[in-house]
């Protein structure tokens, strides 16, 4: 029997629940973008799983439509790998913040990226803790002022397309999430891209960071395919990646091919998903290991 195809709208990916982010947050276009990305790919939501860690980015994949993880603080990557080791054909997503991805998660981001696991990455960098009400964060500018640091910030910022590139994430991009069209467009191609793919995006919050706003960004924010960038060139790459004054760069920065993590590994290469196969383990056995775990 013919079946008809489905052609689904980013509307579709709209969770049960409304976002409670605050008016202007950032993370509103980052939702938008996400939605657009796998609509345009042709996902059902049932082929995606989203995972995220504490914040509120986090939040995320409560207001999308597919699988989803509210995990712990700083953990989504390393929830995420065993998810996408368990079932290799799910498209696996994981979404957060600045301070869960190079703060207390930084460990996990730096052997995520040397693994080549085949996720995307979406960092919701707003250079601030916004959920904690606005503390200094792994990504806040030298001498910023917050209520941790009342008299200025005497810690360099981490760079994280910089870290990614060194780390051996094989796609590096960043984005603003005010330009919701330019985002959509990233997440799609390291969607497409197999391997560790970190898009690092700008998305402002409007609460307790009032000096990395919408108006910063815009003012400063320029495409690299404007500049015929060649994403092959890890030097010049980073170089751009390190530029944060009148121009502040956004595009992809680097990609390559290698191999990743599931396509390593021996076990995965037949078979099929371990998700799908039989258990290699009877009724009794599986149960012994059950009550053992209560």
């Amino acid at each position: 029997m013919a079946t008809t195809a489905i052609n689904l709208t980013p509307r579709d990916f709209k969770g049960k629940s409304d976002p409670d982010w605050c008016p202007g947050c950032g993370d509103f276009g980052v939702l938008n973008a996400l939605q657009r990305a796998v609509a345009g790919l042709g996902f059902r939501p049932h082929e995606i799983l989203a995972v995220s860690g504490i914040g509120c980015s986090s939040n995320l994949p409560g207001y999308f439509n597919a699988y989803g993880m509210h995990t712990l603080h700083g953990r989504s990557l390393a929830m995420a790998t065993g998810a996408k080791m368990a079932n290799h054909e799910l498209k696996v997503i994981v979404t957060g913040g600045d301070g869960d991805g190079y703060g207390i998660g930084g460990n996990h981001f730096t052997h995520t990226a040397r693994r080549n696991t085949d996720l995307t990455y979406i960092v919701m960098n707003n250079q601030i803790y916004g959920l904690t009400t606005g503390q200094v964060s792994p990504t806040s500018s030298l001498g910023m002022t917050t209520k941790s640091t009342p008299f200025g910030s005497v810690e360099q910022p981490i760079n994280p397309i910089t870290s990614a590139i060194m780390n051996g994430a094989t796609f590096v991009a960043r984005a603003y999430s005010g330009d919701v069209r330019h985002l959509a467009d990233l997440i799609q191609q390291g969607i497409n891209h197999k391997g560790f793919s970190i898009i690092d995006v700008f998305s402002p919050c409007v609460t307790f960071n009032l000096v990395n706003n919408h108006d910063f960004f815009k003012e400063r924010v320029r495409k690299l395919e404007d500049d015929g960038h060649d994403t092959a060139d890890w030097k010049t790459a980073c170089e751009k990646a390190m530029l944060f004054g009148d121009t502040i760069y956004t595009g992809v920065f680097f990609e390559k091919e290698r191999a990743t993590l599931e396509q390593a590994e021996p076990v995965l290469r037949e078979g099929g998903p371990l998700a799908t196969r039989e258990l290699g383990l009877d009724n009794e056995q599986a149960q012994k290991i059950i009550d053992r775990m209560m």
